[in-house]
């Protein structure tokens, strides 16, 4: 069956578990992989399906987890008894008319992919039913699928109610299934809780679609972690490093050199030039775009931010909502905040922080610094230890220093205050006033050397 129309498909979430396992306070769903919430991960894939509508089925902690989604486009329901994936389902197809396609999605099993479950839905015929199914490793714990001697999928059985026979089977069920709204209703009414875990489970509409003569298709899934939920931390991490392959593997195919595939962590979307190579532990958060030919070093981090072409990042620099023109270098130890924007070819030396600060071409910030509210023109030299006082312990003050500067080592320019093209500012200065171009400031206490001073003695 293809999909005519996208208002033919409706989502259903359910996202209501407490995830005891997790040991947390935390509701599972909002427990991160590659910086989003697992359920955030879904919510974005069921998207990218062209959904009329998605519909989220909340318990555990329901108003947390509605409040992080408050943006999105989503219809809440809620599951105020735990009583099984069959009974969550019920809670949102008030709301689905009978003659929508519903498809089943869990919030802790966010790796799923659109195409995966596009053909899902492709596969379903008429008022039947599509199950997606993996074929499992170690299927302790999994439903079974359950064929007939027509290789027909007619019923799932839980592990704790299988046979010794029906534990050997390798098929398992993901839990995502794909149903036509009305009939889905239909056997979601005629479900008991009669088994081992006293629920309503919602693989026995498996069996209840073949007692109505209604064809039950599968889709066999290969990648058993793109629908592996997560019950625990260990899950978690493991479905990260898998998210995290996924993505180092796109980056490298597309010509991205990465010195170790295991050890970078994309935590939003990264976007690469030709000839760009990046180090190990290396993390990306956000919106981060590196021009051709950027070289990124060891234990970088890089938030919301373009970086030119040819730039290179030495070790352990930390960058956050800045952005640099070509051929700039930056680091090692050097932090970039929010609001920094280098020109061609600048310099922030190794142990500099900048903040709102605009870098001309060609100017260098060597060492030691704190470079904040400021604007610094072309060719202009900052020396080790300089620190621009921005802040009067009230507001913050600006300062700006013109083309073809040098400021000597241990100066602090007291904003708000201007030094003017060419200027020298002499070591150790304190410089409060403005200069003028081509100036020398020597602002300096008097040095007093006095003889016969005796150190003090520890008591």
């Amino acid at each position: 069956m293809s999909l005519n129309s996208a208002n033919l498909l409706e989502v259903i979430i359910l996202a209501a578990g407490k995830g005891t396992r997790m040991y947390s306070s935390t509701p599972k769903v909002l427990h991160s992989i590659a910086g989003h919430p697992l359920l955030g991960h879904v919510i974005n894939c069921a998207m990218q399906l062209g959904a009329y509508k998605i519909h989220v089925v909340i318990g555990y902690e329901g108003e947390a987890v509605q409040a992080h989604f408050s943006t999105a486009d989503l219809c809440w329901a809620t599951q105020t008894e735990q009583l099984g994936t069959g009974h969550a389902v019920a809670q949102a197809l008030p709301n689905i008319p009978d003659d929508r396609t519903v498809l089943v999605l869990y919030g802790d099993v966010p790796l799923i992919q659109p195409q995966t479950l596009k053909a899902l839905i492709a596969a379903r015929q008429a008022d039947g039913i599509s199950v997606l199914t993996v074929l499992s490793t170690d299927p302790t714990g999994l439903g079974r699928i359950v064929r007939d001697e027509k290789n027909r999928a007619v019923a799932i059985v839980e592990e704790k109610d299988a046979n010794q026979q029906q534990k050997l089977i390798q098929e398992t069920n993901s839990g995502i299934l794909a149903a036509p709204a009305g009939r889905l209703r239909h056997w979601l009414a005629t479900l008991t809780p009669k088994n081992t875990q006293g629920e309503y489970y919602l693989t026995d509409i498996i069996a209840s679609a073949v007692a109505d003569d209604c064809e039950v298709a599968t889709l066999i899934l290969e990648d058993e972690l793109e629908v592996l939920g997560v019950n625990n931390k260990f899950q978690l991490a493991q479905l990260e490093r898998h998210y995290q392959s996924r993505i180092a593997g796109q980056l490298m195919l597309a010509g991205v050199g990465l010195a170790d595939p295991a050890r970078i962590d994309v935590r939003g979307t990264l976007r690469c030039g030709r000839d760009v190579e990046i180090d190990i532990n290396a993390i990306f958060e956000g919106e981060v775009t590196l021009g051709n030919g950027v070289h990124v070093g060891p234990n970088v981090f890089i938030k919301n931010s373009h970086i030119g072409a040819g730039t290179h990042i030495h070790a352990n620099s930390h960058i956050e909502e800045s952005s640099t023109a070509e051929n700039c270098v930056i680091g090692p130890f050097a932090r970039l905040r929010t609001g920094t924007n280098l020109d061609e070819g600048a310099k922030i030396g190794n142990f500099v922080e900048t903040k709102k600060a605009q870098v001309g071409r060609g100017s260098k910030i060597n060492h030691l610094s704190y470079v904040g509210d400021a604007t610094l023109g072309e060719n202009v030299n900052i020396g080790a230890g300089t620190i621009t006082c921005n802040y009067d312990g009230v507001n913050k003050h600006h300062t700006t220093i013109h083309d073809g500067v040098f400021v000597g080592s241990n100066t602090a320019l007291v904003a708000p205050v201007v030094i003017g093209k060419k200027a020298t500012i002499g070591a150790g200065s304190t410089v409060s006033h403005d200069v003028g171009d081509e100036q020398l400031s020597v602002a300096r206490g008097r040095q007093r050397n006095i003889d016969g001073w005796k150190r003090p003695r520890k008591k």
